[in-house]
């Protein structure tokens, strides 16, 4: 097995003498590159982020954003990292680096003050910069004025910046103005920009890693094959794909295992197949890739990406860590449940394929077994045509949810003649809203239905008070959130 290495600003290093769960933050801190922050150590604050070369969706490199705080120096063995260190040109000897055009326009538009966040800001915002697809002209209803993008609202610049690519990213003292002045500035990369160019050849094949130290090991198999066969010799192995979860395990609670399996770049996870009856989704497919290989084609996995924590944790969170966590918070499950989503699982006899609404049985417990993976996601066809999903949370956009709701429903004639919904927040696990499903099929859809089906969803479940939200808060919301749906389908119907 050949020792592990990354490459670091062009510059390939050891990855030893870290150990196993060492961070990517903590690897590149301890060699000097403290542009590189820590400021809360579990994905929120976006000050430790950094460029990876990924496979592209447009082009056969994409420069994606990630939390360093997050992923294990190990996962990145054989793999190409940009700091913002990197991103400057060096000058002459004796004269200055040249800074790169993001980095400009955040100093000369004032967007740095203490400084603390403004690297992870740069990083975030050049794997914007170097979005292949980032259109040259947005549309007008985004609200941007034509010379400055600082109209009322404002999402997307005149430069076809989408600042959703900064909703990962916190700061406390600059204020977010000269930040948006500066990303809504930057022009296109120049031809002769080396990291541009970079795209254009492909990211580094994922290698076979087997990196241990003491009693700890990450291991990174070459096939799925391989990997069950490691799991059914290692069942207290941590199975880990963008580490979104587990990373914070290991910064916060401190939690070491003795085994890491990675199996995101495993190419049996990393399918995204569309075909007359389904859509077959890579579990190690991270939300970005989805959302990207969609492009929209699955209206309610498309209003869930933008409110599913931030740019950076979906640059790396996969469908299959969400669901494999078994949270009752996730936002992915209320969505694949009401897309009546299974989940196929493979260990090294096989796979079968269990539908998601008996796949969760308990508080983070489920039907799958020692040594299985969740392979895929798979989300039958045709699609109901009235989608929606209302996330109820204390921020609008990189937050947990306190409830979560999705709607997909089928009428015709005025008939409701299939509802499914699916909830989170409100029960131990993700459920079905199975009375008010049954509360709408058969009925027209007016508002005397749809006002008894919100008594029916009001008591759904058995939510809990915490310090996120009351039992009878969420409740409420549940029975507000199909008002909702109604008052907006009966507004597009009138206009």
């Amino acid at each position: 097995m050949v020792a592990a290495r990354i490459t670091v600003n062009g510059k390939e290093s050891p990855i030893s003498p870290a150990a196993p769960h060492t961070t990517v933050l903590d690897y590149l801190r301890e060699r000097g590159l403290t542009g590189t922050k820590e400021g809360c150590a579990e994905g929120e604050c976006g000050a430790c982020s950094v460029l990876v070369a990924r496979p592209g969706v447009n082009k056969p490199t994409d420069w994606v954003a990630v939390n360093a705080c997050l992923v294990p120096v190990a996962a990145l063995d054989g793999q190409e990292v940009i700091t913002s260190e990197g991103l400057a040109t060096a000058g002459e000897p004796g004269t200055p680096a040249v800074l790169h055009p993001v980095q400009e326009e955040m100093a000369v538009r004032g967007g740095s003050q203490c400084g603390y966040c403004t690297p992870g800001f740069i990083c975030s915002m050049a794997s914007e910069y170097y979005r292949p697809d980032r259109c040259a002209h947005p549309d007008p209803a985004d609200g941007a004025d034509s010379d400055t993008g600082s109209g009322s609202g404002s999402e997307h610049g005149p430069n076809g910046f989408d600042l959703h690519a900064l909703s990962g990213n916190l700061c406390r003292c600059t204020g977010y103005r000269p930040i948006r002045d500066a990303a809504f500035a930057v022009g296109t990369p120049p031809e002769d920009d080396p990291l541009a160019q970079r795209r254009e050849q492909s990211p580094p094949e994922p290698v076979a890693t087997e990196y241990a130290q003491d009693d700890s090991a990450f291991l990174r198999p070459s096939s799925l094959a391989d990997a069950l066969r490691t799991l059914r010799e290692r069942p207290d192995a941590v199975v880990v794909a963008g580490s979104t979860d587990w990373g914070v395990e290991v910064n916060i609670r401190s939690r070491r295992a003795n085994c890491v399996v990675a199996v995101d770049r495993l190419p049996e996870l990393r399918e995204l197949r569309v075909e007359s009856d389904s859509i077959t989704i890579g579990a190690a497919q991270t939300l970005t890739e989805i959302e990207r290989r969609l492009d929209g084609s699955v209206p309610l996995l498309a209003e869930l990406f933008p409110q599913f924590a931030s740019r950076l944790i979906r640059n790396s969170a996969t469908l299959g860590g969400n669901l494999g966590t078994g949270s009752p918070i996730g936002d992915s499950p209320p969505v694949l449940l009401a897309l009546e989503a299974s989940v196929v699982l493979a260990d090294a006899d096989g796979e079968r394929e269990v539908p998601l609404s008996d796949y969760f049985t308990g508080y983070r417990q489920s039907v799958r077994r020692p040594g299985e993976l969740i392979r895929a996601v798979r989300i039958p066809l045709p699609l109901s045509p009235v989608t929606a999903f209302h996330k109820i949370a204390k921020r609008r956009f990189d937050d947990i949810s306190s409830v979560a709701v999705a709607f997909a429903l089928d009428i015709e004639d005025g008939i409701v003649r299939k509802a499914r919904i699916g909830l989170g927040g409100v029960a131990a696990t993700p459920i079905r809203a199975l009375a008010t499903e049954a509360a709408l099929e058969g009925k027209p859809w007016a508002a005397e239905t749809v006002a008894a089906a919100a008594g029916v969803l009001r008591a759904q479940g058995t939510p809990m008070d915490d310090h996120r939200a009351s039992a009878g808060y969420r409740s409420a919301m549940l029975g507000q959130s199909l008002l909702k749906l109604y008052a907006r389908t009966t507004e597009a119907v009138s206009s």
